[in-house]
């Protein structure tokens, strides 16, 4: 049985943290709520990976076979120059030997559908903005801008990069712009030179290119150039991305001409530096609210689900709230914050123009990615996660 004091959770935000922390708090025995701004439940992008340590995560919410069920199991990440020659193989596919759950991509919208399934409708409740909070010594009030409010024990910020809940918590603090752009869609694209389970990363003079399947005969990819952010794009997106990658490895070219044009999505690359503070008493961040990461590493999703887990963890175990969360901000800020610094400096080296720090950047790759990046991350993916199995309950405190 669980020892929390919570009786009710708040979470603003119907995401894919948000959603995974109300699955999570249900299993826990803690009731939760969500309250979503927009009018449905909607998904930013298009694709995204679930690394093992989030299927972990899932399997341990009894989702990881849905996820399966749906997108691709991937074997190996081929990194290559423009040109198509290789830097570095990362054989993935004997995660699932080691850790015992595979990496597997997916298509945003298609992971929400199986949060949302796994939670139900009755504690989902959209078009209801949070936007701002009060509290006192036995729980805190969210504030709606239609004048409404809602009390509970504790309130869960997962509303995102551009969270109001951290703004009162830690004042406007912009979020920090990474010095690039992506351009990015899912596509339905079958190629012989894109097998099933693929996913290829490319380097060149300040600009990226990046494709994996989502699902059987669907394709994500995303194109990165060095920009100035805010730039809004005319038309002729399409051909101008096709002149940007001219010359490159094919696909590429087939890729971007199977796109139609109205589903490219443009994106101002954003994060933060690491914060030190998650927490305002009975108040908490998680997700991109907390640790918002560029997609450099592949694990802001990640890590959001992981933030789930060890939130309703902290939750369940604890019959003190404050110190329940203070817990949670302890254990998973260290990990976050290695994420967040990962993915700046990641990006930083994908970045780089200029020939002869292009030259050295693949030769780097090429010497150490193997040895070094990818041993540390393999490692990464199970024995960073540090939560412990929540228990079933049947129903809810």
């Amino acid at each position: 049985m669980t020892t929390s004091a919570v009786r009710r959770v708040l979470i603003a935000g119907g995401g894919i943290g948000g959603l995974t922390t109300a699955v999570a708090l249900r299993k826990a025995g803690i009731k939760a709520t969500i309250f979503e701004r927009a009018p449905a439940l909607r998904a930013s992008g298009s694709g995204l990976h679930l690394w093992t340590n989030a299927m972990l995560a899932l399997a341990d919410l009894g989702l990881a076979d849905a996820v399966c069920e749906v997108g691709p199991v991937h074997e190996h990440c081929d990194f290559r120059s423009w040109r198509g020659d290789v830097l570095a193989t990362w054989p993935i596919g004997q995660f699932i030997e080691r850790h015992g759950q595979a990496t597997v991509a997916i298509g945003r919208r298609e992971l929400m559908a199986i949060l949302a399934d796994a939670l139900g409708d009755q504690e989902l409740h959209l078009g209801a903005e949070v936007v701002g909070y009060e509290q006192d010594a036995h729980g805190v009030t969210a504030l709606f801008a239609d004048g409404r409010r809602e009390r509970g024990s504790v309130l869960v910020a997962a509303d995102g990069i551009h969270s109001v809940l951290r703004r009162q918590m830690l004042g406007d603090d912009p979020p920090r712009f990474n010095g690039y752009v992506a351009w990015r869609a899912a596509i339905d694209f079958e190629h012989d030179l894109v097998p099933y389970g693929s996913f290829c990363s490319m380097y060149g003079h300040g600009k990226r290119f990046v494709y994996y399947d989502i699902a059987r005969g669907r394709l994500h990819w995303m194109s990165v150039t060095n920009a100035p952010p805010g730039g809004v794009d005319a038309g002729g997106v399409r051909d101008m991305l096709l002149e940007r990658h001219k010359g490159w490895m094919e696909p590429i070219a087939e890729i971007l001409r199977a796109t139609d044009e109205s589903k490219i999505i443009r994106s101002d690359i954003l994060d933060r530096k690491p914060d030190k503070q998650w927490i305002d008493g009975r108040v908490v961040l998680l997700g991109d609210s907390a640790h918002p990461m560029s997609f450099n590493t592949g694990q802001g999703a990640c890590q959001a689900i992981e933030d789930a887990l060890v939130l309703a963890q902290s939750l369940a175990a604890r019959s003190d709230t404050p110190a329940a969360l203070r817990e949670y901000q302890t254990q998973r800020q260290p990990r976050t914050a290695a994420s967040q610094r990962a993915s700046w400096f990641l990006g930083r080296l994908g970045a780089l123009s200029n020939p002869v720090a292009v030259a050295m950047r693949h030769r780097l790759i090429k010497a150490y990615w193997e040895r070094g990046v990818f041993k540390r991350l393999d490692k990464d993916m199970a024995t960073g996660a540090r939560w412990r199995p929540l228990p079933a309950h049947q129903s809810s405190v």
